[in-house]
């Protein structure tokens, strides 16, 4: 008989690598261990077999073979699936790692490579001192965006060092956690109006050290614009395939950066994804503002966004407000009082906010009795095939969220000519002040596709009543609703910035100004004006806001983005069930957009309010979605996983959820809920 120790022991060996800075100590250990040893209990033994006293807290097991973390310590090898074959690497979960800001600055900091990227994305933003985490994430540059850059490279010389801002000593950089007031609402409400700055008094809540309080300010500032070959050099999508480029490398929220293949001192950017921006306060939002301004300016000059060149003049002159109010503005306007600077930041904030959505739905006033209507001759543009335009006048009336055209005033009591409903359509500005040319375009969802229709208004008001009012309803509110008067007046104030004929003031001579003109527009209309021509109309087009404080200039170019038909979409590639050709599909913080990837025209148009639900085939990567009246679509992505387009559906979800009544603690869980999905 032979007993069954001598039989088989339940011992066995696993090899462990040990990620250390030690030349003395070796980075291999041979270890005897039993299927119920849970992971504590092998740091504890590793450990004991480095023999070296130091903190080894932040080290962990990373499973190469199967890309995960040990993190649960009291799970057993058995439980775990560890046999004697697994390569496991004791090391570090905070490494090193280079973030590309919007600003395109890059800091160098410490980060956990073991938490979540949400999580991981949260602490990097208590470091920079940027609230609302939850609307940004880690994208990696896709390799089509790197291409460009690459060939110019191998004809330069050896490149220049580049200026890297190091936060490796701040405390959530080193592991340490957090300050949980951090984002209390009883903290000093105090900043540069004219930097935008915030003050030291505000920086105390971030850290105690000196260097960090300098590091936010510098974050805060906008710095020189780039020269117009930087810009030449730089990636620009020419079509809505070059742009569905920009967004195919956004991270998963719900997995680590390691899991991720992420490396340490690799190089991600930090981009807001979600472009809803909650609750914007100049008192604690400096580097948040200047952050979302950089996004702004940097999507105009690389054309990620288009405009016109009356809107592209207006993005010139206020990005060229910190250049020209050296000269233009006198020594008393620039120490104006605190107070001033503030309520007129305040007031250009709450037009703002006006765009945006995910406020408290119990504030929107409706009055059942009582529903405002507007009644107005307008134009009537209908496009027409092999034809040229039918532009006709008619009486036009606009009751909760249709709009009906009569032949005339004396006909309203009868039939209308046509009932437009415009819940779920597309508005697009089609505005040329100069001209004075005030249009609104609208895309009304119909079954074959999308019915367009253009209105032409007679002068400024008439546009921005008619234009408030098709925006709201195209979201399925009515003139009764809180935000109607407040949309009406941001409309007329961004005419009024393009209106710049009227201004009384005298624009500065070009030969007077010393500013490269071509840092503040798009290379597109750097080729088509000689300089002097372009710094006498951005000049032109200053005069209407060089009375801005630095802090209303960048909140204005915010808005005037937000203000652009195409912003917030991100595009993606997909192939539609039963399709037989590639289409675009934007998505919106309240919508997805079919366009054709020919054309670029929008074919049909989904709500996120009118969806019942949707879901993920994981085996053949197909999302699928249910909207209301049994309408269901389903998509495969091509151009980037299908996982993004499932995450940025349920990531606006979860941001709609938001309130100021409530703390700013975040429901982490139903971040997870509504993005995760199960592979």
């Amino acid at each position: 008989m032979v007993s069954s120790t001598e039989y088989g022991s339940h011992t066995w060996e696993l090899l462990l690598k040990v990620d250390h800075q030690y030349e003395d100590v070796e980075k291999e250990f041979l270890l005897n261990v039993t299927g119920d040893l849970h992971v504590g209990g092998l740091m504890l033994k590793l450990v004991e077999k480095i023999k070296r006293a130091q903190d080894w807290s932040d080290y962990a097991f990373w499973w190469e073979q199967k890309k995960c973390w040990l993190l649960k310590t009291h799970w057993t090898l058995d439980k775990c699936g560890v046999q004697a074959d697994a390569n496991l690497i004791f090391t570090t979960q905070h490494k090193m790692l280079r973030l590309r800001l919007p600003s395109m600055k890059t800091v160098r900091l410490k980060v956990s490579f073991s938490s979540m990227v949400f999580r991981a994305v949260s602490d990097i933003c208590k470091m920079l001192n940027i609230r609302r985490s939850e609307e940004l994430s880690l994208l990696r540059q896709s390799e089509g965006t790197l291409k460009k850059k690459k060939k110019k490279d191998k004809n330069s010389k050896e490149p220049a060092t580049e200026d890297i801002l190091n936060l490796c000593n701040s405390p959530v950089s080193s592991g340490l956690p957090a300050n949980p007031g951090l984002y209390s609402k009883t903290m000093t409400p105090v900043y540069d109006p004219v930097s935008g700055s915030p003050a030291s008094s505000t920086i105390t809540w971030f850290s105690d050290g000196s260097s960090t309080e300098q590091n936010c300010s510098i974050l805060a500032l906008s710095h020189p614009n780039c020269s117009p070959e930087t810009l030449a050099e730089m990636y620009q999508p020419r079509t809505l395939a070059d742009k569905a480029k920009l967004n195919a490398g956004w991270l998963d929220s719900s997995r680590s950066l390691m899991e991720q293949g992420v490396l340490e001192e690799d190089q991600l950017l930090l981009r807001f994804k979600y472009y809803t921006f909650f609750d914007l306060n100049p008192k604690y939002d400096a580097v948040r503002i200047n952050q979302i301004y950089e996004q702004a300016r940097w999507a105009i000059l690389l054309e990620e966004i288009d405009c016109t060149e009356e809107e592209m003049l207006i993005f010139a002159a206020l990005q060229a407000q910190y250049h020209v109010s050296k000269l233009s503005l006198s020594s008393e306007t620039q120490d104006s009082t605190c107070e001033s600077e503030v309520d007129e930041v305040e007031a250009a904030l709450s037009n703002l906010e006006v765009t945006l959505e995910g406020g408290n739905k119990s504030k929107i006033l409706e009055d059942i009795t009582d529903i405002p209507k507007l009644a107005d001759n307008l134009k009537l543009v209908r496009p027409k095939k092999l034809a040229l335009k039918a532009i006709k006048t008619y009486w036009f009336i606009f009751r909760d969220t249709s709009i009906s055209y009569f032949k005339n005033k004396e006909s309203a009591q009868g039939e209308p000519v046509e009932k437009l409903n415009l819940k779920g359509c597309e508005v697009v500005p089609d505005v040329n002040v100069a001209a004075k040319k005030f249009g609104i375009k609208l895309l009304i969802p119909v079954a074959d596709g999308m019915n367009e229709v253009y209105l032409r208004c007679d002068n400024e008001d008439q546009y921005a009543r008619w234009m408030a009012a098709c925006v709201l309803a195209s979201k399925g509110r009515t003139m009764a609703d809180s935000s109607y008067q407040p949309e009406v007046q941001k409309i007329l104030s961004f005419l009024q910035m393009k209106n710049w004929t009227t201004c009384s003031q005298t624009a500065p001579e070009p030969e007077n100004v010393d500013m490269k003109p071509e840092c503040f527009v798009s290379p597109r209309y750097t080729k088509k004006f000689k300089s002097k021509q372009l710094t006498a109309r951005i000049l032109e087009a200053h005069q209407n806001v060089s009375q801005m404080s630095l802090v209303e200039a960048k909140l204005r170019f915010i808005q005037a983005w937000q203000s652009l038909p195409e912003f917030g979409l991100s595009y993606y590639i997909v192939r539609f069930k039963g399709s037989k050709k590639d289409d675009v599909l934007g998505v919106s913080y309240n919508r997805l957009i079919r366009i054709d990837m020919a054309t670029g025209d929008p074919i049909t148009t989904w709500r996120f309010s009118n969806m019942k639900q949707w879901n993920v085939n994981w085996e053949i990567r197909q999302v699928a979605i249910e909207f209301d009246q049994n309408v269901s679509i389903a998509f495969t992505c091509l151009s980037a996983d299908c996982k993004i387009i499932h995450e940025y559906i349920g990531g606006y979800i979860f941001l709609s959820t938001r309130s100021k009544d409530h703390n700013e603690t975040l429901d982490e869980e139903l971040f997870h809920k509504l993005t995760g999905g199960q592979e």
